[in-house]
């Protein structure tokens, strides 16, 4: 089975209201993240995975990506799940990412 997401789907799955504001985000994120078509299908079910990890993926409001975060609250066993949990699926699914300095948070870029 093939699963397409639209923006307005995509925005839905990561807890997002869709407004125009949210969209016209959405759809400037997809046309930034090079090769996002093929690993968009995927990220609905990375970010219920993440969540066990108490991460998330989300909009930046910063640049035109979307982020991979974890609770700034989460403890040392949750930091490290999170980031094999990232860079797992990012050698999986063959991702650039962006990691962000002395946070837990990574920009998807896009395709490698």
């Amino acid at each position: 089975m093939h699963l397409e997401l639209t923006p307005e789907a995509l925005l839905k799955q990561l807890g997002y209201n869709v407004t125009e504001q949210t969209l016209a985000q959405m759809e400037k994120i997809i046309a930034n993240t090079e090769g996002l078509e093929k690993f968009l299908p995927h990220i609905p079910s990375f970010a219920d995975t993440l969540a066990v990890e108490k991460g998330y993926i989300a909009m930046s409001n910063s640049v035109d990506h979307l982020k991979i975060k974890c609770d700034e609250d989460s403890n040392a066993d949750n930091l490290s799940a999170f980031n094999v949990l990232v860079e797992h699926w990012a050698d999986k699914y063959k991702l650039k990412l962006q990691k962000v300095e002395n946070k837990n948070t990574y920009y998807i870029i896009g395709h490698a």
